[in-house]
């Protein structure tokens, strides 16, 4: 098998804390668009403030939501859990985890379990709450008997968990970093859905069952986004210039 770069590069930089590396532009990244997707208002500029200094920087007037800024802090922290996780096995327990770094000190009112009552994606009705357990195993136990885990196995994956929709809230971000988590440990390009293929990717979502093809060529075009950004950080050590240029 070849050398996992992706994985390699994040987990040096995380340990030995490298500043305005691949770890440091993906954990904006990852953050800002997963967020924006689910409505944050928060710019890049903004959540890139937050994860520098802790703080952040706002224009006169502006309303910012505190659950913007909360979500941003946790998305950081369970990007490094996923990265310090990333060769476990996914079960259910794994999974509340994420969700509950991710909604941790919100004003959801279901924080690390699954819905307690019936939701909706857009007018489309999602998995009973009664039904959620059993319906997340059946998906784990027939994810986990894969021989090998491809791109389309983990899309695949995606598009049942966010049909399930086993949260109140918080699902597409929890989902989102369980496929980069798992790009990760399958020795496979990671990839960020950002904000510019929002329509397309809730398109995919929506049509997989028809059209596979809308959700897979969005995760790949995403997956080329992010290739391009790698290979600006693959040794030989990138000098300062292109560092500018991946930030």
């Amino acid at each position: 098998m070849s050398r996992n770069l992706a994985l390699e590069i994040l987990l040096d930089e995380y340990k030995n804390c490298i500043k305005n590396g691949l770890y440091h532009y993906t954990q904006i990244l990852f953050a800002y668009n997963s967020n924006r997707i689910e409505g944050s208002k928060l710019s890049k500029e903004q959540t890139r403030y937050i994860y520098e200094t802790n703080s952040l920087l706002s224009k006169k007037d502006e309303v910012i939501e505190i659950n913007d800024i909360i979500e941003t802090k946790n998305h950081f922290k369970a990007f490094d859990f996923i990265l310090e996780n990333y060769d476990k096995p996914l079960d259910e327990d794994f999974i509340k985890q994420i969700h509950a770094i991710v909604k941790k000190d919100t004003s959801d009112r279901v924080v690390g379990d699954f819905k307690k009552t019936a939701n909706f994606i857009g007018d489309l009705k999602t998995t009973n709450p009664k039904n959620v357990s059993s319906e997340i195993a059946k998906l784990l136990k027939s994810y986990n008997e894969l021989k090998s885990v491809n791109i389309e196995d983990i899309i695949n994956f995606h598009h049942k968990f966010e049909s399930i929709h086993p949260f109140e809230d918080g699902n597409g971000r929890t989902g989102r970093l369980i496929m980069f988590k798992e790009c990760l440990k399958n020795n496979i390009t990671p990839f960020i859905i950002d904000d510019e293929h929002k329509l397309f990717y809730y398109r995919g979502l929506r049509e997989y069952n028809n059209i596979k093809g809308y959700l897979i060529d969005t995760c790949l075009s995403c997956q080329d986004k992010y290739q391009e950004i790698l290979n600006e950080f693959i040794s030989p050590k990138p000098d300062n210039d292109k560092v500018n240029k991946a930030f």
